[in-house]
């Protein structure tokens, strides 16, 4: 699993992987373009949609439809750090949600594997070499 990081002028920085390129930039305050979402951005949205896709994967497998169902999601900061110290991820579902599966979509969008590495964090090594 081989990622390559490079620069594209200004706050740009691209990620190639998996035959994608991600591209992120800073927000204009940050001294960016604002063209792209900020990595920090796009690592809270790879949460939310981390969760959206279990919650998919769930009714489509139980020929639930999909129409309607919507996640938001809230991070609280901590005041003094300003980490997120809380994320809440909420599930909207329709009246016509069947209520035997209303408690199995929540564990369906628990089972994220983004905010299971965030809670099993790996470890991380940074390295140099010279070409």
């Amino acid at each position: 699993m081989d990622m390559k990081i490079t620069f594209h002028g200004g706050k740009k920085v691209y990620a190639e992987y998996n035959g994608f390129t991600h591209k992120t930039d800073q927000p204009l305050a940050g001294g960016g373009e604002n063209s792209a979402p900020s990595p920090f951005e796009l690592f809270l949205a790879s949460l939310g949609t981390c969760a959206g896709f279990y919650v998919l994967s769930f009714c489509q497998q139980r020929g639930i439809d999909t129409a309607g169902i919507e996640l938001g999601m809230v991070m609280d900061r901590d005041p003094q750090s300003h980490m997120v110290s809380r994320v809440t991820i909420g599930i909207v579902l329709p009246a016509s949600f069947p209520e035997k599966y209303r408690a199995a979509v929540v564990q369906a969008a628990q089972s994220c594997t983004v905010k299971k590495h965030l809670q099993n964090p790996p470890e991380f090594n940074v390295t140099v070499a010279l070409r």
